[in-house]
Formats: structure tokens, C-alpha cells, sequence
């Protein structure tokens, strides 16, 4: 049985809300600046451990994997563990995986780690989201929305941070850096955080251990896929890519049978595809996911299109931070008046207009970075106004199930994300000008969203607090 929801007049004067809100915003930031700040590591990573740029890029590629994977998992951990103890336990986890990845001299280790790493990391968005819902009552819409404000700061900052270690002392110091603000996440959230409360004691559940392997197994092999099909001279025709490709059809295949047919799925099918639930999980993947597997190639763009140099096209990311950082702080104050259609709709179309900026090129008279910038501004200002919306739409159906949904959400962004990356790469790959043909990958993707925008009308509307 899931902990008790309470509303705003149960909470004791104990509960510190603004303390409790900046605890879990910490861990999320950590967690965010981890998704960005290992790119900047790579070629360090491939010379000092002695590997290739392909296994070297299996740092990030690993992270990803774990992390969705996990997610809908501890999800369901925090509704019948307690969102506390998921929260701590995910803290420690991810804390002592970062630990021992900065000690590691082996690249085989250090993929092994990044997976435990992200297992660690997945439970903050589920138990973060939970620990909201239970001690914010009334205004658990708006702090949930303000998330959004939060990993657009830590994926801006992690690749700054993560050149500056790589210059100035080591590779390690990506991952050292956040035992630290991990150890004091513990030690504020053992303090200010109420520990959960459980009216009835908890059943123990049985691990779902074959629909987690098949889920897994579907996305490993779907991951391997697009990496294969990515390297130099692989035909779609290829053997090997056709098996993967089989693998990962039959595993999620039979993944989404299993979990219609067992007592206790590790995600509950209503969750995933129900009614309103389908629908926003979809969206989530379209118009927040794919818009980040876009603004993570404008630096690629910005090199290879315009010759922009690495430190000058990595800076194109600050202003889509930015955008993204103040419109979600904007759109969660005004969400109540809103709905949820109406920012979705204008922040789909904003972004839309950000990428034909990016496909089209600057008009004369203007300087490519000049013009880059503004684009990534409207990508991410887009991005901001959605948010709140995307964020609160399928947790005010089932607030119960808030932490499962909040890991859902992030399990389709992140699929949209890898997709979008993926997909992009491995055409770029054998490319002749892969300036001009990123130009068109971005075209395609106007076209893709605009013909996507009317699934937004399929989301559940909402106004008012929930």
C-alpha cells in the first residue's frame, strides 16, 4: 500500500518546505550536471585509459541505459518504500558509484560504474516528485513545475565544469566532485526531511525481475542498434544490425505482453498507454524530448557548419539555459490560469521556430554565432513554456502514483532524447558535408513536430491546483 497522501492542512509546523524543496533541487542539479559533464571528458578519457572514442563514448551511452531502465523501477520502489528512503538510498548509491568511477583505471570498470551510477540517479526525479506531492498540498503544482528550472542549470553548467576539471586538474575530478554534494545532500536530508509515514505496514513485493529483463534487453539491443549502424561503412542491410534491430521489436514486444498479463508489473499498463496517461507520456517523449536531442547537436552544428570553435559553440547552450530557466519559472506561476494545452501548444510551436532558425542560417548582415544563439533561445524558451504543463499533466490524474509518473515522464523524455541523438549521428556518419545535412535532420524535425501537435488536443486539460 502506497504511503498516505496529505493535504495542506495535515502538514506539521516541523516540515521546513523551502529547506525540503532546495535538498531535493540539489540532488537534481547533481544529477543533471552528471548527464552533460562527461562529453567534455571523452578524449581524456580514450588517451589516459587507453581505449577507443567508441568505448570511451560508452560512458554516456551506459549512463543513458541505466537510467532508463531504473527509472520506472524506483518509481515504484518510492510509492511502497517511502519516498525518504528511495531518496537517501538513491543519494548513496549515486554518491559511492561516483566515488569509485573517479578511482577506476579501467574502461570496462568504469562502464560497469556509470551504470550503477545512473541506477543511483534515477531515483531522484521519482522520489524528489513524491516528497513534493506529500509535503507541499496546495502548492505542489507549482513546486513540481519549478523543476523545470533546475536541469536546464545543470546541463548548461556541466559541460563548464567539466572542461575546467579536464584543463585545470583531471577526468576524475567529473566524478569526485560530487561526493561532496552528496554527502551533505545525506546529511540535510536525514535532518529536514520528514521521515515517511506508513499507517499500514508495507507487503513486500517480488521484484518484477522478467519484465525489468526484457525491458532492458529491448533497449540495450535498440541502443546497440543505432551505434552500430552509426560506424563507417554499416549498411541498413547489415546482419548484424538486422538481429539487433529483431531483438529489440521482440524484447519490448513481449515486454509490453508481459506487463498486460502479471499480477504485479514493475509498471502498471494504465500508467503507461490508459487513457490521458498515453497521451502524455507521448508528448513528453515528442515535445521534450526530441527538442533536447536538438539543442545537445548545436554545438556539433555549430563546428562543423560555420567552423565555430569548441569553446565559442559550446557557450551557444548558456542562452538556451537561460530561456529555459526563466520561462519555466514564468509558465509554473501562471499554470493555474493556463491549463496545460495552451503552453503546449505555444511552447511546440517556439521551438519549432528555434529549429528552422537553426536549418535555415543566418540571414545576411548577421553573425552566425549571433544567429545560433538566438535560435538555441527560442529552442529553450520554448522548452521553459511547455514544462510546467508536460510535468503536472499526468500526476494530476493519479497523484497517488506521483513518484511512477514523474519517472515515466523522464523515461520518455530520455528515449525521445537518445532517439533524436542517435538517429542524427548515425546519418551524419557517412555524410559528405555534415553541416548541410545537420541543416536537414533539423528541418525534418519541424516537420516531424507539426505533424505530432495534435496529440497535444489528447492530453487531459486542467485548471486550478490539483
Amino acid at each position: 500500500m502506497p504511503p498516505p497522501q496529505h493535504d495542506d492542512n495535515d502538514q506539521p509546523p516541523s516540515v521546513r518546505r523551502g529547506v525540503v524543496f532546495a535538498i531535493v533541487g540539489l540532488a537534481l542539479m547533481m544529477m543533471s550536471i552528471d548527464s552533460t559533464i562527461v562529453a567534455t571528458a571523452l578524449h581524456a578519457l580514450q588517451h589516459e585509459l587507453d581505449t577507443t572514442i567508441n568505448w570511451a563514448g560508452w560512458t554516456i551511452t551506459a549512463y543513458s541505459f541505466g537510467f532508463v531502465v531504473m527509472l520506472p523501477l524506483t518509481g515504484r520502489l518510492s510509492e511502497h518504500y517511502g519516498r525518504r528512503r528511495v531518496f537517501l538510498g538513491s543519494v548513496i548509491a549515486f554518491t559511492t558509484a561516483s566515488l569509485l568511477c573517479g578511482l577506476v583505471d579501467d574502461i570496462d570498470l568504469l562502464i560497469a560504474l556509470r551504470v550503477l551510477q545512473a541506477a543511483g540517479g534515477a531515483g531522484f526525479t521519482p522520489s524528489a516528485t513524491g516528497l513534493i506531492v506529500d509535503h507541499f498540498g496546495k502548492e505542489r503544482d507549482r513546486a513540481v513545475s519549478l523543476f523545470g528550472s533546475i536541469f536546464p542549470v545543470g546541463a548548461m553548467i556541466g559541460p563548464i565544469f567539466g572542461g575546467l576539471f579536464v584543463t585545470y586538474w583531471s577526468w576524475r575530478g567529473i566524478f569526485l566532485v560530487n561526493v561532496p554534494i552528496g554527502a551533505l545532500v545525506v546529511v540535510l536530508a536525514l535532518r529536514y526531511i520528514p521521515r515517511d509515514r506508513v499507517v499500514v505496514p508495507t507487503p513486500t513485493i517480488k521484484p518484477d525481475l522478467p519484465g525489468l529483463a526484457l525491458l532492458g534487453t529491448g533497449l540495450l539491443a535498440g541502443m546497440l542498434a543505432i551505434t552500430y549502424l552509426g560506424e563507417a561503412g554499416t549498411k541498413v542491410a547489415s546482419p548484424t544490425f538486422l538481429v539487433l534491430l529483431a531483438v529489440t521489436v521482440a524484447a519490448l514486444g513481449l515486454f509490453f505482453r508481459h506487463i498486460g498479463r502479471t499480477a504485479n508489473p514493475f509498471i502498471a499498463p494504465r500508467l503507461v498507454y490508459g487513457r490521458g496517461f498515453g497521451a502524455v507520456n507521448v508528448v513528453n517523449a515528442i515535445f521534450s524530448g526530441i527538442p533536447f536531442g536538438v539543442v545537445a547537436l548545436i554545438p556539433l552544428y555549430a563546428t562543423n557548419r560555420y567552423g565555430i570553435a569548441a569553446l565559442g559553440s559550446g557557450t551557444l547552450l548558456v542562452a538556451q539555459g537561460v530561456a529555459a530557466i526563466t520561462l519555466s519559472a514564468v509558465a509554473a506561476f501562471f499554470i493555474r490560469r493556463t491549463g496545460y494545452r495552451t503552453p503546449l501548444y505555444a511552447g511546440s510551436l517556439v521551438i519549432a521556430i528555434g529549429v528552422i532558425l537553426l536549418a535555415i542560417g543566418p540571414v545576411v548582415g548577421i553573425r552566425p554565432y549571433t544567429w545560433l544563439a538566438g535560435a538555441a533561445f527560442l529552442v529553450g524558451a520554448g522548452s521553459g513554456m511547455l514544462n510546467p504543463a508536460s510535468r503536472n499533466a499526468g500526476l494530476q490524474l493519479a497523484p497517488e502514483h506521483a513518484s511512477t509518473l514523474a519517472a515515466l515522464r523522464s523515461m520518455s523524455m530520455q528515449i525521445g532524447s537518445i532517439a533524436t541523438i542517435a538517429i542524427a549521428t548515425a546519418i551524419l556518419t557517412g555524410a559528405g558535408d555534415p553541416g548541410v545535412t545537420q541543416a536537414w535532420i533539423y528541418a525534418a524535425v519541424v516537420l516531424f513536430l507539426a505533424m505530432a501537435s495534435p496529440l497535444i488536443a489528447r492530453v487531459p486539460e486542467h485548471r486550478g491546483a490539483w
